[in-house]
């Protein structure tokens, strides 16, 4: 017979504040750059201009924060380091208000239970400053001008298991520039210097909004970045997004902040991702700076003690927003449309009318060429899309007696009549292996990939034209069911209508399986079930009629890469400037639906360097 035994039962008791402070600080101080991080708040909330940061041992030895604000006053020092106070809130409704850095009144009480630390601070009244020890609570008078002195030495230097988790000196230090970095993009007013080993590492001074962008991220990135700015109801978007082409490998630079507090949130990423969605390629990562002022009582900032988490009263409304401000900031190309053009010729370019096309004397028809290929323009989407097309011969013997009629691009009466100085993109001037389109501009040489460039114009028409319409569907002769989980079912039978709308008809086949009955018309081939999936997460986790937008986006992308003109497809000039021209009034235009470049400029300075011109 087995000896079970019943668990010991352990007495229960309330821990020292000693033990309580370290489990605290656990959540507050994970390393260097979270010490700097919480000393930081406390000398911008005190309204300091300049702060300094010294550092030794990349902060695990030293870490010294020193500010010109408004001080401490002496009989106020030891409470300071008490766990729980401030002099920031007072009452719930300041915390439903808070607009400080700071409010929990726990940062120093956890920083003095795992490392050395001394406050000297004083005030304008004050004849002296005055420095408190937090380990022995001395108080002893000493010498500084009117600010705050934080000291802190030997971090975790009582928790041995805490210091082994630490990096190595130079990724320690690499984490507290970062951290002073993220205050310094948001407060350009304050001058920031950091110092490791006395010796100077980085400096900002007070300046500009735009001038502190540019020295924090460097001028490639202020340079490479579109300013954003969107004010609605409560709420203001502003900051500046990067460029496509400027995109990264790693998420590195990628700045987002609520009421002037530097935040991660789910949310905010997957607006902004959202927004970079058919410009991107790949996994590339995009850079930017994101401000969002919000009133005060529709986030709530007391999520977690380190302060770097929130959350919205109305997330969806804010994913909207964010999603929309950096979408209207990179909607426009780097080829704008020409100043003469009338407004109207400025907006997304409508399908060419039958009249403007002309019929090319003796013209003969290249190898490869199909009879939807030989029209840049789609005046008629429903036939483009719904006949079925005769398969590209691989080879046939060239007849030179054989010639046939193709149409050509006529430019309509507002392209012609702009003068060819006012083209951004210039004047077509030769096509290269039928897939590149080479132009001269003012600056020089511009490139373009055609497909890419066509299938961004046809995609933009087919975004403008479809607006709101519902996607024809085609019923399946036998129904792909696949297993689902409770949330999926779940969302299928409370967004069908959201879903016939896309042309999928998803149904509740049991409690454990859906069964696809219906899919877009215009998709033939692909996933149906990996569609629908994908269209379902995006309905039970953020605002329907975005789910609706990016799903009928992605069937929109994949009709415009089988309606664009393809490679070895020879064009005439006419045809080359029209596809120059619609590039230039198009949206998004300089990059394809999967976010590789349309073009390329290369200046007369860089031709004449090819050719080491003027050495």
């Amino acid at each position: 017979m087995n000896d079970v035994r019943a668990p010991l039962r352990r007495v229960i008791r309330e821990l020292p504040d000693e033990l309580i402070s370290q489990i605290a600080a656990g959540e507050v101080v994970e390393r260097p750059a979270s010490v700097v991080r919480e000393l930081v708040d406390n000398a911008l909330d005190a309204g300091a201009t300049q702060i300094s940061l010294k550092l030794q041992a990349g902060g695990i030895r030293s870490i010294v924060v020193e500010d010109d604000g408004a001080g401490i006053p002496v009989e106020e020092l030891p409470l300071a380091l008490r766990r729980h106070a401030t002099s920031k809130i007072g009452s719930l409704d300041d915390l439903e208000h808070v607009a400080t850095m700071g409010f929990r009144g726990e940062a120093l009480a956890a920083i003095s239970s795992v490392a050395e630390m001394a406050i000297a601070s004083r005030t304008s009244q004050d004849a002296h400053a005055s420095r408190l020890d937090a380990r022995s609570g001395e108080l002893s008078p000493s010498a500084r001008a009117v600010g705050t002195s934080v000291e802190v030495r030997e971090l975790f230097f009582n928790t041995p298991a805490r210091r082994k988790f630490l990096k190595s000196e130079s990724t320690e230090l690499a984490h507290c520039v970062d951290a002073v970095r993220r205050h310094a993009l948001a407060r350009p007013d304050v001058s920031f210097a950091v110092w490791h080993e006395g010796k100077l590492v980085e400096q900002w001074r007070a300046a500009s909004s735009q001038q502190r962008v540019k020295d924090v991220l460097g001028s490639d990135f202020e340079a490479a970045s579109r300013e954003l700015l969107l004010e609605r109801g409560p709420m203001r978007v502003f900051g500046r997004a990067g460029l496509p082409e400027a995109s990264r490998s790693r998420a590195d630079m990628q700045y987002v902040y609520v009421n002037g507090r530097f935040v991660r949130d789910k949310l905010i990423a997957h607006g902004i991702r959202s927004a970079y969605e058919d410009v991107l390629h790949g996994n590339r990562q995009p850079a930017y700076v994101l401000f969002i002022d919000i009133a005060p009582e529709l986030v709530d900032v007391n999520v977690h003690p380190t302060k770097i988490e929130v959350r919205f009263r109305d997330g969806r409304e804010v994913h909207q927003q964010v999603r929309h401000a950096v979408t209207q900031a990179l909607a426009l190309s780097r080829a704008p449309a020409a100043e003469s053009l009338a407004p109207e010729q400025t907006a997304f370019a409508a399908p060419v009318p039958a009249q403007q096309w002309k019929v090319a004397e003796r013209a003969p028809q290249h190898w490869g060429a199909s009879a939807t290929q030989a029209a840049l323009g789609l005046a008629d989407l429903a036939t483009l899309y719904g006949q079925q097309q005769a398969p590209i011969p691989v080879a046939r013997p060239r007849v030179d007696e054989e010639e046939v009629q193709r149409p050509q691009y006529v430019p309509s009466p507002a392209l012609a009549s702009a003068a060819e100085g006012s083209w951004p993109l210039g004047r077509a001037i030769a096509q290269i292996g039928g897939v590149f389109v080479l132009a001269e501009n003012a600056q020089g040489l511009v490139i373009v990939d055609m497909h890419a460039a066509h299938e961004r114009v046809v995609y933009e028409r087919l975004k403008a034209s479809l607006g709101s319409a519902q996607i024809e569907s085609q019923p399946l002769l036998i129904p792909v069911s696949f297993a689902a989980t409770p949330q999926e079912i779940a969302t299928a039978e409370a967004h069908a209508d959201s879903l016939l709308r896309l042309g999928l008809d998803v149904a509740p086949l049991s409690s454990k399986a859906l069964a696809v009955r219906a899919r877009p018309a215009l998709l033939s081939g692909g996933d149906v079930v990996e569609l629908a999936r994908s269209v379902l997460a995006e309905l039970s986790q953020f605002d329907a009629s975005h789910a609706i937008e990016r799903a009928q986006h992605e069937i929109l992308a994949t009709m415009a890469c089988h309606g664009a003109v393809r490679a070895n497809r020879q064009l005439t000039l006419d045809e080359m400037n029209g596809l120059l021209r619609d590039m230039e009034r198009t949206e998004r235009a300089d990059q394809c639906n999967h976010g590789r470049p349309t073009w390329r400029q290369l200046t007369m300075k860089e031709l004449d360097g090819l050719f080491m011109r003027g050495r």
